[in-house]
């Protein structure tokens, strides 16, 4: 299974190059594959490239869902029978 993460660009660099924050991370991207994507754009990251350019509204539910996610994680693991398993 792949998992794509939605990420904004903070900023376009040369050679097809952008850095994007995705929860507080900064990280460089290749949008080779998305070269309609622009400063500001929200786009889906796999693989340290981005695939599509998507909607800010549709991002913000996805990494709203990891994020919950990961808090049930938290959750499981501090439950006294995860310590069972």
């Amino acid at each position: 299974m792949c998992l794509a993460i939605p990420a904004r660009i903070t900023e376009l660099k040369e050679n097809n190059m952008a850095e994007v924050s995705i929860m507080g991370t900064t990280r460089d991207i290749s949008i080779d594959l998305t070269p309609q994507a622009g400063l500001g754009d929200y786009v889906l990251v796999h693989a340290g490239f981005s695939i599509e350019v998507v909607g800010e509204a549709y991002a913000k539910e996805t990494l709203a869902l990891i994020d919950e996610m990961s808090e049930l994680v938290d959750d499981f693991e501090a439950s006294p029978q995860a310590a069972v398993r």
